[in-house]
């Protein structure tokens, strides 16, 4: 079995491989503050939930854009799980062309999910990723990186609208009842998630007029099952399309 680990700024993402089939998948909080012992204590009950023994665990292989959590992370598979560990970055191979003005800016995580959109779907095509930030990553007819775009994600525009108001409240991350919000939380919750998807429709649009042909559009990430039903584009939701490209990054390299 192969372990695959996405770290992000807010949430760690855990998925287990066998044979090349997802067995388990979790997400727990990114946590700057925890050591080895505890990530590795974290890792070991979501095995044990899933009565999968992490003995059987051979390889392990890790995206992260938190470089701070990354060597804690990697540091708790190898002294309690006892595997070699595989860390997305320089001298990794991964097969894809980037042909933006610096590759070395390019996130891991954008670079997985590249591979894996290119392993799965057809070129070319728009990734959209819905993290602590939104990213939207393009991929040409000859299937090359060209570049893409960054917006705040929706829990980052959801705080910062409720930091600076006094009298407006948090709001669950729930499709509205209606488009147009009769009272204050139906309101922001409108907003919010119908902003985002109309955003989406907009960038998709405007992506696939700079390159003369419509694109394949692949959602993935925390809250893209809340906001893609709501675009009006069709979007492929692939809520593991980070962990089957760390999976074909793993077999690339191994």
């Amino acid at each position: 079995m192969i372990l695959a680990i996405d770290i992000g700024n807010t949430n760690i993402v855990l998925g287990c491989f066998k044979d090349n089939e997802i067995i388990l998948r979790e997400r727990i909080s990114t946590n700057h503050t925890a050591t080895a012992l505890e990530y590795a204590a974290t890792i070991k009950t979501a095995f044990e939930m899933h009565n999968i023994d992490t003995k059987c665990v051979e390889g392990a292989i890790i995206s992260s854009v938190v470089p701070a959590v990354t060597s804690t992370v990697k540091s708790a598979i190898e002294k309690f799980i006892g595997c070699e560990v595989l860390v997305i970055g320089p001298g990794i191979k991964t097969g894809l062309s980037i042909v933006i003005d610096n590759p070395s800016q390019l996130g891991s995580d954008l670079v997985v999910d590249a591979v894996a959109g290119l392993s799965e779907y057809k070129a070319p095509m728009i990734i959209i990723d819905m993290g602590t930030a939104t990213t939207l990553s393009v991929i040409n007819q000859k299937k090359e990186y060209i570049g893409g775009m960054i917006v705040p994600g929706v829990a980052v525009s959801h705080d910062a609208l409720i930091s600076r108001t006094s009298q407006l409240s948090k709001i669950a991350f729930e499709k509205p009842k209606k488009v147009i919000g009769s009272n204050t939380i139906d309101c922001i919750k409108s907003g919010l998630l119908y902003g985002n998807a109309g955003m989406l429709d907009g960038l998709i649009e405007r992506i696939n007029e700079d390159l003369g042909e419509k694109c394949t559009v692949v959602a993935t990430g925390g809250i893209a099952g809340v906001i893609t039903p709501l675009c009006k584009n069709e979007i492929i939701l692939d809520e593991d399309l980070l962990l089957k490209g760390l999976m074909v990054i793993y077999n690339k390299n191994k």
